[in-house]
C-alpha cells in the first residue's frame, strides 16, 4: 500500500483558487492511474491526498513503481493562467504480506505514518514503513495528541500567557504577545509540544477561535474597568489554516466589531509564509481590521524567499525578525548584514522592527547599535499568565 501527499499543492489552491486546485488534483490522478496497471487500485482519499494498493508486487517493485511517479511529478509543471507551479510528492509505502497480516485501519495507519516520515525528512521523498523507524515512534506520539487537544478544547484547559515586547531605541506603548499553554493533570505544557499536531489535524482554527474570543472577552473586562494593561497593544497570532477559512476571517471582523476596544489594542501577528502564499486574501483582511484600529506584524520574517518584494503590498505595522537571524547577530557578520537590510526596508517603508529571541544582553546592545527598534525575548521578560497582568482572573468564554 502506498499513501501520497503532494507537496506545495496549498499554495497553488491558495495563490489561483479551488477550481486551480482541482484542475491540479485531476492531473495528477491521470498520471496516478499511467504509472500503475489495471490490476492496482488508485484511489483519491481526500483533499491532495491519494492512496495506492499494488496487489502481487514486491516492496523492491513498488519502489521502482512510486519514484517514477515521484520523479515524473516532480518534473511536471501546473500552467493556470499567468501562473506556472512546481509541485512534487512525499509517498509512504508498506508491505503487505500473510507473514505479518494487518487490519485496513492498521495499513492505512502505518501507510500514512511512512508519508508522514517522508515529509519531515525534507518532502519530495519516499520512506518505507519499518516497525522500529524512530519516525514512525515520534508519530505515533503525535497522535496521541488528537484526542488530548480536542479534550482540552472540550474542558477548556488551553491558558493564556502574555510576554513583553519592549522598544529598545524610542519611548514607545507597552506591547505584549499573546502565548498559549496547555494545562493536563497541573502541568503546563508549551505550545511546540502540541501545534505541530495541531496544524497536522486541523485544530487550528478551533484553537484560534479559542484564542480570539477569550482574549477579546479579557480586554473588553480591562477595558470596562479602566485598567491600564487595557491600553497596551496585544499581539495574537493567525495560523495560516485560519487566514484560509473565509468564514474564519469574517467571524474574526465581526468579533473585533463587536469588542470595540479603542484604537491601537489588537495587533494580529502573520508569518511571513502565510502572508506571501494567501496574498490577496490578508491585504483584503489587513484593511478591513486596519478601519477598526487594529496593527499587523509578519512574524518570523526574513524566511521567505521573496520578502522585500512582497513587503511592498502589505500594509503591515511591525516586521519581527526571524530568530534565527538574531540569536549570533552579535558576533556573525552575516546575520548582521541580513538584520540591517530588513531594518533598512522597514525604515524606508515607515515600519518598526522587532527582533525575536533576544537571550543575551551583546546581543541587545548590538540591536540597539543597529537601531532596531523593538526586541522580545527572555532577556527582556518571560511569558506570564495573562490572569497576573491586572490581578482578575479571566473568565473563559463559553463555545
Amino acid at each position: 500500500m502506498c499513501y501520497l501527499d503532494l507537496d506545495q499543492f496549498k499554495i497553488v489552491n491558495d495563490t489561483c483558487g479551488h477550481l486551480a486546485g482541482d484542475e491540479l488534483l485531476r492531473q495528477v490522478s491521470l498520471k496516478l492511474k499511467s504509472h500503475v496497471r489495471s490490476s492496482d487500485i488508485a484511489a483519491r482519499l481526500g483533499g491532495d491526498e491519494f492512496a495506492l494498493l499494488l496487489p502481487d508486487c514486491g516492496i523492491e517493485r513498488a519502489l521502482v513503481i512510486t519514484e517514477a511517479l515521484r520523479s515524473d511529478i516532480e518534473n511536471y509543471r501546473f500552467a493556470w493562467q499567468e501562473h506556472t507551479f512546481g509541485i512534487g510528492v512525499s509517498i509512504g509505502l508498506v508491505e503487505l504480506h500473510a507473514a505479518q497480516p494487518m487490519q485496513l485501519s492498521q495499513a492505512l495507519h502505518a501507510s500514512d505514518a511512512a508519508c508522514y516520515a517522508a515529509k519531515e525528512a525534507g518532502r519530495n521523498r519516499i520512506h518505507c514503513y519499518q516497525p522500529d523507524d524512530h519516525f514512525l515512534l515520534e508519530k505515533h506520539g503525535e497522535l496521541q495528541w488528537v484526542q488530548r487537544l480536542q479534550n482540552g478544547l472540550d474542558n477548556d484547559a488551553f491558558r493564556l500567557f502574555a510576554q513583553p515586547i519592549k522598544a529598545i531605541c524610542a519611548d514607545a506603548p507597552a506591547y505584549r504577545e499573546i502565548l498559549l499553554r496547555l494545562e493536563e493533570h497541573g502541568e503546563l505544557i508549551a505550545p511546540g509540544s502540541f501545534l505541530p499536531a495541531a496544524e497536522r489535524y486541523h485544530f487550528m482554527g478551533r484553537i484560534d477561535r479559542w484564542v480570539i474570543r477569550n482574549t477579546l472577552a479579557w480586554l473588553g473586562d480591562q477595558n470596562r474597568h479602566s485598567v491600564p494593561s487595557a491600553h497596551s497593544l496585544w499581539g495574537i497570532n493567525l495560523s495560516g489554516a485560519s487566514l484560509s477559512d473565509a468564514e474564519f476571517c469574517q467571524d474574526l471582523i465581526a468579533q473585533v466589531s463587536t469588542a470595540d476596544l479603542p484604537h491601537g489594542t489588537l495587533c494580529f501577528e502573520i508569518t511571513e509564509s502565510t502572508a506571501i502564499a494567501q496574498l490577496s486574501r490578508v491585504k483584503t483582511l489587513i484593511h478591513t481590521l486596519k478601519a477598526y484600529g487594529c496593527r499587523f506584524a509578519l512574524d518570523d520574517f526574513g524566511t521567505g524567499l521573496s520578502s522585500f518584494s512582497y513587503l511592498k503590498q502589505l500594509p503591515v505595522d511591525y516586521l519581527k525578525i526571524d530568530g534565527n537571524f538574531i540569536r549570533n547577530v552579535h558576533q556573525d557578520p552575516i546575520d548582521r548584514a541580513m538584520v540591517e537590510a530588513i531594518h533598512a526596508v522597514g525604515k524606508a517603508l515607515g515600519v518598526k522592527t522587532i527582533a525575536e529571541f533576544v537571550e543575551t544582553q551583546a546581543t541587545l546592545d548590538t540591536l540597539h547599535q543597529m537601531g532596531i527598534d523593538y526586541a522580545q525575548g527572555y532577556l527582556l521578560g518571560m511569558p506570564e499568565p495573562l490572569t497576573n497582568m491586572a490581578g482578575n482572573r479571566i473568565k473563559v468564554m463559553p463555545r
